[in-house]
């Protein structure tokens, strides 16, 4: 399905209906579907909010419902695909409905051949039952100006999510703004450097942190080539705000992210010369920035922290390089090369998961792979495993082929939230919630940012 399909309503009346029934029925059906519409934007800017905060609710506000907020997003997604089918806003096409397929047979194959758990075997279908249709879904429904009004929301966000992570980075991990999930007083932090632990923000772990302000890197680097669109003030704040996150997230992964967004940003830069001065202008305001910050004793601290936890890393795991083959790759190759050993049809769908292993051994371990492929082709065996890894790559290089296309009419939003996508669809680790739900976000996005402005789904 290409991204900018027009709708196709089938409105054939037989002949002998009048022409000014065939007029009233038909603006009936319009009227109902700019109402569906409605209700699908807002269904997905609540996807979106819950994705922000669920685990705020989790930690600090309904700690005593922390396990079905978990799947607290599954609803809305369940609502937006069942009106989405019924209106006719989402279309078969190859990818989705290899994924679906698969999907299907794997619940059946780990129920007969595999661990035999309708409950895990339901709770790893619903990534790709439940979730990856909203990747079509967004980038249907959205319009341009939807996608910028979400990179808006998220800058003007970023302001109290590094005022919190500063809280959470030096307040110890039995204060309230570290308490952990279910009121857990063992701190939700991940351990960091120099008695320094990688704050979460509003998310359950450290990989939340991390989603997120890479995604607010791909909307700032647009928004400083087109400052115009955006308040100076909510762009120069959200400059800051970044730069903070960086040392305060004690994280190589969010550096990494930010480096090939900015890589992206040239790229497309170098596409179109009149941009070049306002490249040039931002590099020179983020150059201040870190010079001004420097001379805090806050950005001090952090910025120790984030130099000792590299060199820590870079000498026992290897330096940005291990980030890109450990990481990124995330095990790829050596996922193919022992896919031979695992069973054909694999342990089971959702066994991978954090929750599947609590249900099926009362603790969470990782019972098959801490990497997406090998999770993968371990749970749905080699054939499916591999035919599911396709499928996320075949949908990663259209969205790229597309984005590149549209570089020479001028276009950058889709190039740049290109680099959050190649970070997150083709290996991010679904089997965690929160990184599904801002790759499903990340992916409908970068479609929908490919409509014209004056595109519309009615």
């Amino acid at each position: 399905m290409h991204p900018t399909d027009t709708l196709n309503v089938n409105t054939d009346f037989p002949e002998s209906v009048s022409i000014a029934k065939r007029r009233m029925n038909k603006g009936h059906s319009k009227a109902r579907r700019f109402n569906a519409l409605d209700l699908l934007k807002k269904g997905i800017w609540i996807y979106f909010l819950l994705l922000l905060f669920e685990g705020a609710l989790r930690k600090w506000f309904l700690p005593a419902l922390s396990t079905p907020l978990l799947v607290v997003r599954d609803p809305i997604a369940i609502g937006l695909i069942f009106l989405s089918i019924k209106h006719n806003l989402i279309k078969a096409n190859f990818v989705l409905t290899g994924v679906l397929i698969i999907t299907f047979i794997s619940i059946f194959t780990a129920l007969f051949m595999g661990h035999g758990s309708l409950p895990v075997a339901i709770f790893g279908a619903r990534i790709f039952m439940i979730h990856f249709p909203l990747i079509f879904i967004i980038g249907r429904v959205f319009r341009l100006e939807d996608v910028i009004k979400i990179g808006k929301t998220i800058l003007w966000i970023s302001l109290p999510m590094s005022v919190l992570i500063t809280l959470q980075f030096y307040s110890p991990q039995s204060a309230w703004v570290n308490r952990g999930v279910g009121d857990d007083i063992g701190g939700a932090g991940f351990s960091g450097a120099l008695g320094f632990f990688r704050p979460p923000a509003t998310f359950s772990f450290i990989t939340g942190t991390i989603a997120f302000y890479s995604l607010t890197a791909c909307y700032l680097f647009y928004f400083w080539l087109n400052s115009k669109t955006v308040k100076p003030f909510l762009l120069y704040g959200a400059t800051v705000a970044l730069l903070i996150a960086i040392p305060l997230s004690i994280s190589r992964t969010l550096l990494f992210t930010v480096i090939v967004t900015f890589l992206f940003t040239i790229i497309a830069v170098s596409r179109n010369s009149k941009y070049l001065g306002k490249v040039m202008m931002g590099c020179v305001g983020m150059v201040i920035a870190l010079i001004v910050l420097s001379n805090t004793s806050t950005f001090q601290t952090a910025t120790e922290a984030f130099s000792a936890r590299f060199e820590t890393a870079n000498a026992t795991e290897g330096g940005l390089q291990s980030v890109l083959a450990d990481r990124y790759l995330g095990g790829m190759i050596g996922a193919l090369q022992n896919s031979a050993d695992r069973s054909f049809f694999g342990y089971g769908i959702g066994m991978g998961t954090n929750v599947g292993s609590m249900l099926l051994t009362g603790k969470t371990v990782f019972l098959i792979s801490e990497e997406e492929w090998g999770r993968m082709i371990g749970e749905m065996g080699p054939l499916m495993g591999i035919a599911m890894i396709f499928f996320r790559l075949k949908l990663s290089a259209d969205i790229a082929l597309a984005s590149y296309k549209k570089l020479s009419s001028g276009k950058l939003l889709p190039w740049i939230l290109l680099s959050f996508v190649l970070l997150n669809i083709p290996q991010g680790q679904w089997a965690q919630p929160t990184i599904l739900g801002f790759s499903v976000l990340g992916g409908g996005l970068a479609i929908a940012a490919l409509k014209d402005a004056n595109y519309s789904a009615d």
